[in-house]
């Protein structure tokens, strides 16, 4: 058989396995390479979606392709790209930080690596965070893993080895580290909101060399008669993952902060504009719909404030540029997603609502069971909530909210689940499921 021969018949066999909805699990494809998707917004791409299932069940097996059990502890979601499934994970003193990496189709665990020790790590005081929370990111080349206080590191996709690791970027998170970086052209970006110090840094992600860094410039009000902050800093902190969008030929990193969600130059780190809100904790990216920015400001009695964005966003802009603040009834550590005009959270407890992104009118409310802590799926049109219970409830995504269908796990889920090539993979506390519909 010639080299022409076989090309033609690779060529066929991959149009052949894409034409009859078999997955493919191409080496340079990057279907999930962020903890959000590829568009940072929960959405699966249809690609990805085509066969979706929306019923399974781990007590009888249905469409459960794999169950992989997990060492250690982790909230960082699954990264699925070049036929593989990445992410960190800890043991429970946080001692020791490691990288995971497995076979997307078969769940072999490829590289198990001992990435970070460390002598005396801060207590979590909770017992919902781990410290290993931070996902990471995924490029043909690079995996890029961040645990926050405790180490950032490049890692080669090929041979699992370190190409360059920062231990010097540091604060004191006191809940534990929370924080995703984020990544445009050549810089990455590290969010780093503790107790004792509040700041962006950009590295150089090829070297991992300082490019800049900014201090927060938050005026916080948390400051009691003796001019100290208020529970040690506890309202200082945050875990936000930032997001990058372009306006009027400038891209800007837009960061919420505790207390303050910030737009710099992505390029420079210069301060762009600002936006106060009363609360901290923030975590979750923020949601764009035309020149609609809404922020959401925490987990702690949790807004979500709507802004215009656009070239006129210039310095405080609480006031001028203010368009709706809904500032009761939010989700809190489950982050809303938007699906076209409409936006759909879930709080905590399983209040569910659906609002108009343009005025932010609720349209609609339910209930549904179970704790939230993870962030939904959106696909074909629905919306997929795990609560940490191990129950996804897949809704339409219409202001009905009509449930579609319950599915369990018997695990713990706090980790936001993730999906590719027709499948969803949803990580919990003892193991990682990959979950396939039976007719692909």
């Amino acid at each position: 058989m010639t080299r022409h021969t076989l090309f033609f018949f690779a060529l066929m066999l991959a149009v052949s396995s894409t034409a009859t909805g078999v997955p493919v699990y191409a080496a340079e494809r990057l279907p999930w390479p962020d903890k959000q998707g590829p568009n940072h917004d929960c959405h699966v791409p249809a690609e990805d979606a085509k066969g979706l299932p929306t019923e399974w069940d781990d007590a009888t097996g249905r469409n459960i392709a794999l169950k992989i059990p997990l060492e250690g502890h982790g909230l960082s979601s699954p990264i699925i790209g070049l036929g593989r499934v990445w992410m960190t994970s800890a043991n429970a003193e946080g001692t020791q930080q490691y990288l995971y990496c497995l076979d997307e189709k078969t769940g072999e665990v490829l590289a198990h690596r001992l990435l970070f020790e460390n002598v005396d790590p801060e207590p979590l005081f909770n017992k919902v965070n781990t410290y290993a929370s931070p996902s990471c990111i995924l490029e043909q080349e690079a995996l890029y893993v961040h645990f926050g206080t405790y180490g950032t590191a490049r890692i080669d996709t090929k041979t699992y080895e370190t190409v360059w690791e920062r231990r010097d970027i540091n604060c004191q998170h006191f809940r534990g580290p929370g924080s995703s970086p984020a990544i445009y052209n050549d810089l990455i970006y590290l969010t780093m909101d503790g107790i004792d110090h509040q700041f962006v840094i950009a590295l150089n992600k090829k070297t991992g060399e300082t490019v800049w860094k900014v201090d927060r410039a938050t005026k916080f009000e948390d400051v009691d008669d003796k001019g100290n902050a208020r529970a040690g800093g506890d309202y200082r902190k945050a875990y936000g993952t930032p997001m990058l969008i372009e306006i009027d030929d400038r891209m800007q990193l837009v960061s919420p902060g505790a207390q303050t969600a910030f737009g710099y130059d992505a390029k420079t780190g210069e301060e762009i504009w600002r936006l106060p809100y009363p609360t901290p904790n923030a975590s979750c990216r923020p949601l764009l719909y035309k020149d609609h920015l809404v922020v959401h400001s925490g987990s702690v009695r949790a807004r979500l404030i709507c802004i215009r964005l656009d070239q006129t966003t210039l310095g405080d802009v609480g006031r001028s540029h203010f368009i709706w603040e809904r500032d009761k009834l939010n989700s809190d550590l489950s982050c809303p997603v938007l699906v076209g005009d409409k936006i759909y959270m879930i709080a905590s407890n399983g209040a569910a609502f659906c609002l108009d992104v343009t005025t932010g009118e609720e349209l609609s409310r339910a209930r549904i069971k179970g704790t939230f802590i993870s962030s939904p799926l959106v696909a074909n049109n629905l919306v997929y909530y795990t609560n940490e219970e191990g129950t996804t409830t897949v809704i339409k995504a219409d202001p009905e909210m009509e449930i579609v269908a319950k599915n369990q796990i018997d695990d713990i889920v706090r980790s936001s689940p993730s999906a590719a090539n027709g499948s969803i993979w949803i990580r919990g506390d003892k193991h990682l499921y990959k979950i396939t519909s039976e007719t692909r």
